[in-house]
């Protein structure tokens, strides 16, 4: 066939079948498509009785809009599509994969605690004596499980799904808070990592602290001088500060590096060219030289608010640094300000505000280092006063100097620990649960009335689609329309055979004598009319060749019936069975195969007995075929079988000949030379187009004389009856005469 593939489009559309066609086909394969459409209706309606009931309880979570910049975009479209990413993305860290783990933790903590296991199924294994793995449990939970955002609004829907009422409640209520208490470390992660920081700084500063007061401690007690004079205190008063300030700067440098990498990496996940704009802006030659001056104005500033000496008044110094300063903070902040409108100019809105938080550390981290420095610098210039101290003095003054800067550092860390503990429990997650997951007293699925639907409608789509695709590629002869499609002449459609041949009867394919008034033998008789009139000016064939393209395609049925149809018009009749390979003609008349043609022909047996004639009429002759040849071709071609058929053509009006399918063997292509006139049987829903082609193109290709084609074993009753119209709106018992009517449509 030339069918490679199934084109439903161009299948459908094609010009050549029109709804009517297609209706047609489906009442032609009635059979299948209800078959078809029982077995898959059938399968609906088991499935539909037999499925287990599951139930479904679902827990609602409003997702709380996170707290906008002033810049950013506030149309309603952007406020849309930055909720509609955020649920997005709160959905995606329901269903991952380490969510599922925490929850399948805790529902097998709730299943071990409970008395009654009988309210479980999911969470309880098929082998009792263990429990649920955390990773099985946590891929059952994969299918059991779904979220979904409510209606376009900022409400997410879990659901879970069990064969147990009790446990799709329970499985939904503890998948939505381990999701809350997830949101709300995701919230609190960079202000928790804050708080872990200056509290581990807590620690390790008290036991310094107290090291530091141990050794003072231990020097006096070993008779070392306890205290100093009145300039060596001031010293170390104004180093501890320093210490003091220093140390506090580095607590606050190590807890802005922390929030700056947290904040890098998040903005690097969404975009690593921003990130790498935004550090190479902060870190501007200009930017450090301001950052760097306002760190020394207040540097300055801070020393001459220290000094005590009453005979001094700094209040005029003070105010000129605090104007230098905010004339360098409006340079430095109109730089930053430029640096953020570049940066949200091309930063989707989801990351606007990490986006300013990250600049803003950025200027922070590298004011802190600039600080560092420049108080690194000044306490070098005073430790070398300190170190010109009387000797006995020092020692007493650096463990003076050392416990006063740890006491008041660890005062200052303690003051930050507790603000970062407060600033971590006042920060809420964006989770809210707004429905609990309640107790479903009716099951969910399955709904069985849309299951049987559901079959219904897809046994009658796929019974559609398998006679379609069926019809697609079936490349059959199925009606005269088609062998006229193909340019192939057609003498007559003989309708299927409606009898059943009983094996003790052959004569039942006797169709023209048995059942005269069919409207088989009414297409027989139209056959016969039209071979009389096939050749216009020229006599009408004398000796006509019965042959078909392939086995079983009623070749034998046609030779018998087209001659006892020439019978009925007074014509004396031969039927020769030139089939030398597979004869049949003997079986239907019920007599011995031999004597026949080949015995005659070779063996010199006299005519009269391989002549047989019809109980039904005595102008029916048939001659067997006889003895099986070596070579049949060679007997065909040979001068006996010329010289026989021209003695033949004086003693009858009419010879049919019955031959072997043209295509298998060449016999047919030899008789057909040496008769009147060659005729084609095609059998519906049999022979392949592509072969009924072939076949035409050889007969036509010997230069011999092609009657036509008879379309045998129609089955018009499958929506062809306008073939027959005829011959059921007018039998051949009433008004007129049959062959006159049929010369008339011929």
């Amino acid at each position: 066939m030339d069918n490679l593939g199934f084109d439903i489009k161009n299948y459908l559309m094609q010009g050549s079948k029109s709804i009517k066609d297609y209706t047609l086909l489906v009442r032609t394969n009635l059979n299948s498509f209800f078959t078809i459409s029982a077995a898959v209706l059938f399968i609906s309606l088991i499935y539909a009785l037999f499925a287990k009931d599951k139930y479904e309880s679902k827990v609602d979570l409003k997702i709380t809009k996170t707290q906008q910049n002033i810049l950013q975009n506030s149309t309603p479209y952007s406020e849309v599509d930055a909720q509609n990413r955020l649920i997005a993305g709160e959905i995606e860290i329901i269903e991952n994969y380490d969510t599922r783990e925490k929850v399948a933790k805790a529902l097998i903590d709730s299943f071990s605690a409970s008395g009654n296991k009988q309210l479980f199924n999911i969470l309880k294994p098929e082998n009792r004596d263990r429990v649920h793995h955390i990773k099985e449990l946590s891929i059952l939970l994969k299918n059991k499980i779904s979220a979904g955002q409510v209606n376009g609004v900022d409400i997410i829907e879990i659901t879970a799904e069990s064969t147990s009422p009790y446990e799709a409640a329970l499985m939904a209520n503890t998948y939505a808070s381990v999701y809350k208490q997830i949101n709300l470390e995701n919230n609190q992660g960079p202000l928790t990592s804050v708080r872990e920081f200056f509290e581990k700084q807590r620690k390790e500063k008290l036991a310094e602290l107290n090291e530091a007061e141990d050794n003072l401690k231990d020097f006096k007690e070993k008779g070392g001088i306890i205290s100093l004079d009145v300039q060596s205190n001031a010293l170390i008063s104004q180093l501890t500060q320093l210490d003091v300030q220093r140390d506090a700067t580095k607590i606050d440098l190590m807890t802005s590096d922390e929030i700056l990498n947290e904040y890098r990496d998040q903005v690097k996940k969404q975009n690593p060219q921003l990130a790498e704009y935004l550090e190479s802006q902060t870190s501007q030659a200009y930017i450090e030289v301001l950052q760097k001056q306002i760190a020394e104005l207040q540097m300055n500033r801070d020393l001459a608010i220290a000094n005590k000496n009453p005979n001094i008044d700094a209040t005029k110094k003070i105010n000129e640094y605090d104007k230098k300063m905010n004339e360098l903070k409006d340079k430095l902040n109109s730089l930053i300000n430029d640096i953020k409108t570049t940066a949200f100019s091309t930063s989707p809105e989801q990351i606007k505000e990490l986006t300013q938080k990250l600049i803003a550390e950025e200027i922070n981290n590298r004011s802190l280092n600039i600080k560092l420095n420049e108080l690194q610098n000044i306490i070098s210039k005073y430790e070398r006063n300190f170190n010109n101290l009387p000797k006995t003095s020092i020692d007493l003054a650096r463990y003076e100097r050392k416990r006063e800067s740890l006491k008041e550092l660890y005062l200052l860390i303690d003051q930050k620990y507790q603000e970062a503990m407060l600033n971590e429990l006042s920060q809420p997650g964006n989770i809210v649960i707004i429905g609990k997951g309640r107790i479903p007293d009716k099951p969910a699925k399955p709904n069985r009335i849309l299951i049987i639907i559901v079959g219904l409608i897809t046994g009658l789509c796929s019974a559609l689609g398998y006679i379609f695709v069926k019809d697609y590629f079936d490349d059959t002869i199925k009606s005269p329309a088609d062998l006229k499609n193909n340019n192939v002449k057609i003498l007559t459609w003989i309708p299927e055979f409606e009898h059943n041949i009983n094996a003790k009867d052959k004569k039942t394919e006797f169709i023209v004598f048995e059942n005269p008034d069919s409207s088989t033998s009414e297409a027989f008789r139209a056959l016969r009319v039209r071979l009389q009139f096939s050749i216009v000016d020229s006599q009408p064939p004398k000796t006509i060749l019965v042959t078909s393209c392939a086995e079983g395609e009623g070749k034998t049925f046609v030779s018998i019936n087209l001659a006892a149809s020439f019978t009925k018009s007074n014509k004396r009749t031969l039927l020769i069975d030139c089939d030398l390979r597979r004869p049949r003609i003997h079986k239907i008349f019920s007599v011995q195969k031999n004597p026949g043609l080949i015995d005659y022909l070779f063996n010199c047996i006299p005519l009269e007995e391989i002549m047989w004639y019809s109980e039904s009429t005595e102008k029916l002759c048939h001659i067997n075929s006889g003895s099986t040849p070596p070579d049949p071709a060679e007997v065909l071609q040979s001068k006996a079988m010329k010289n026989f058929l021209d003695e033949m053509k004086n003693r009858f009006d009419v010879i049919i000949i019955d031959s072997a399918p043209i295509v298998a063997v060449v016999d047919s292509e030899i008789l057909s030379k040496i008769v009147d006139g060659t005729i084609l049987v095609v059998s519906a829903n049999k022979t392949e187009t592509n072969l009924m082609k072939e076949t035409v193109d050889l007969i036509k290709k010997n230069n011999v004389s092609f009657l036509g084609s008879v379309l045998n074993n129609f089955k018009y009753k499958n929506g062809y009856e306008y073939y027959f119209k005829y011959y059921h709106g007018y039998s051949i018992n009433g008004t007129g005469n049959a062959e006159e009517r049929m010369k008339i449509k011929s």
